[in-house]
This record gives C-alpha cells, sequence and structure tokens, in this order.
C-alpha cells in the first residue's frame, strides 16, 4: 500500500495497481503469466522472491545483495588491500575465558 494522503481527521489510502489474474495449469502445477511489459516494469528475469505474508503472496526482483562480492575480494587479495583494519586480539583480553 502505498503512502495515505491525510485530509483533516481522515487517513485515505492511495490507490493500489491490483490487476486480476487467472491461475492456469502449468504441467502438475498451477501458475500465473506474468505479461512482458510487468516483467519489463519490474525487471523481473529468470527467477524472483516469493514473499509470503498474512494472507498475501508478494512477487518482487530476485534480490542479490552479495552480488559482485566475489569479484571484489579477489581485486582487494591482488591490490594488497584485504588486511585488518584493527587487531582481531585486544591487547588487554585474555583468552583464558574461552577455555
Amino acid at each position: 500500500m502505498g503512502k495515505p494522503n491525510i485530509c483533516n481527521n481522515f487517513v485515505v489510502p492511495k490507490k493500489q495497481n491490483i490487476m486480476e489474474v487467472s491461475v492456469i495449469q502449468i504441467g502438475n502445477s498451477k501458475g500465473i503469466r506474468l505479461s512482458k511489459t510487468i516483467l519489463e516494469k519490474y525487471n523481473i528475469k529468470g527467477k524472483v522472491d516469493l514473499i509470503l505474508e498474512k494472507g498475501k503472496i508478494i512477487i518482487q526482483p530476485l534480490s542479490s545483495p552479495r552480488k559482485g562480492w566475489e569479484k571484489a575480494f579477489n581485486k582487494m587479495t591482488e591490490n594488497g588491500e584485504d588486511r585488518l583494519l584493527f587487531n582481531d586480539v585486544f591487547e588487554d583480553e585474555t583468552l583464558e575465558e574461552w577455555n
């Protein structure tokens, strides 16, 4: 739901974009068909995140928060930039408590 409009003492929610689609047979399963326009508009490609919430199913483009990290870490190693910024053991720390 979008950000509501506030009018005097009433909260009027913004209109949602709701589209009715048919559930169709796909082999032994069922599914929905999304138009090319929707796929392009929401940048949906091969896979999607499917979020199940209270009475809702939300489909959104696949989130890849760590995409490209491996390549970036390899480049850091090549450039000698993959070092600790501070010691992993503090000078006043004793490791006895962990034994």
